[in-house]
């Protein structure tokens, strides 16, 4: 835990101080102007937020579900997401308005939390939530949102279609809506300590429903909570910064291989190990300077998460094999 309170800070620190002078392009360590400062550090803050909130949904849907892989993305919130911003973007230019970022947040909130509850309902056998059917309505809600998005794509002028491909790439916003952002940090700080207030009903879901049920853990009600709360979760996330792809796989399972799988101490950890994921995915796009502008932190932490679980998948394979 402490080595990853220490990467945290490391990545939150570089942040920071990391500058490029705009003149000759000369990567520096210093601390900004006080005209800058408070971008720094509501980008730090809100990078935070995000790696903490994603991370820990990463991990309610983990258990929940009983699958390694299970991330934010396989309920279908991010694309329910995308398709409640091509809406908004739909609307304005049938009555030709303009869509504000606030507009769109809002509409990306609406139809993340449409398409989970979607899921969940598709998903429910029994009165409960099923693991195996609600990943499959999960995919297939996810589909069709997406169809749904290129169709809308199709509907607008071109330009919109570039505003809508800038916040699908996923940014931690210098300027956040500042409510949203509060909320979202709020909620994920609340739910990290339920996690491991309540880590051993969490554990008991990886039993098995009847070995869970035996022990009093009440698995379909925890069930039901854990994909609510880690879909509200996902749904603030996306509507603030759009989706940033891998943070809510990887940093559980990297989190897991450090302490165990016991969810009193993964729950914390995984938040920590998903604040230095997107704290440091920030902090190193301001050091890549391809000339054409920084490069969506969705894209780092793609290209930093795709081959870290990866790499994590080879050493969970080879260990097996042992």
């Amino acid at each position: 835990m402490v080595t990853l309170v220490a990467i945290a800070a490391v990545a939150v620190a570089v942040r920071l101080l990391i500058d490029r002078d705009p003149i000759t392009r000369i990567l520096t360590l210093r601390w900004a102007e006080p005209d800058w400062l408070p971008l720094r550090l509501t980008s730090a803050i809100a990078g935070a937020a995000l790696g903490a909130a994603l991370a820990t949904a990463g991990t309610l849907l983990q258990a929940a579900l009983r699958n390694a892989l299970a991330a934010p993305s396989l309920l279908g919130v991010s694309s329910g997401a995308g398709l409640g911003v091509m809406v908004v973007l739909w609307a304005g230019h049938a009555l030709d308005m303009h869509a504000s970022q606030g507009t769109l947040a809002v509409g990306a909130f609406v139809g993340a939390m449409a398409a989970l509850l979607l899921v969940i309902r598709l998903g429910t056998r029994g009165g409960w939530p099923d693991p195996v059917t609600t990943i499959l309505a999960g995919v297939i809600v996810a589909t069709m949102a997406s169809a749904g998005m290129v169709l809308l794509q199709s509907l607008v002028p071109e330009v919109m279609r570039g505003e809508f491909l800038a916040w699908a790439m996923g940014t931690v916003p210098d300027v956040p809506a500042r409510g949203l952002l509060i909320a979202v940090g709020v909620c994920a700080v609340a739910v990290i300590v339920a996690g491991s207030v309540l880590g051993g009903w969490l554990d008991a879901l990886l039993l098995g429903d009847d070995t869970a049920a035996s022990i009093g853990a009440h698995p379909g009600l925890v069930r039901l909570i854990c994909l609510v709360v880690a879909g509200l979760l996902t749904a603030g996330c996306v509507a603030l910064a759009g989706p940033l792809a891998f943070v809510g796989l990887v940093a559980p399972h990297a989190a897991r291989r450090m302490l165990g799988p016991s969810h009193r101490l993964l729950v914390p950890a995984a938040a920590l190990a998903g604040m230095a994921l997107v704290v440091g995915a920030d902090a190193l796009r301001q050091a890549v300077d391809l000339g054409t502008g920084r490069l969506p932190v969705g894209v780092m932490t793609t290209l930093i998460g795709g081959p870290a679980f990866l790499l994590l998948l080879r050493r969970e394979v080879r260990h097996a094999q042992v």
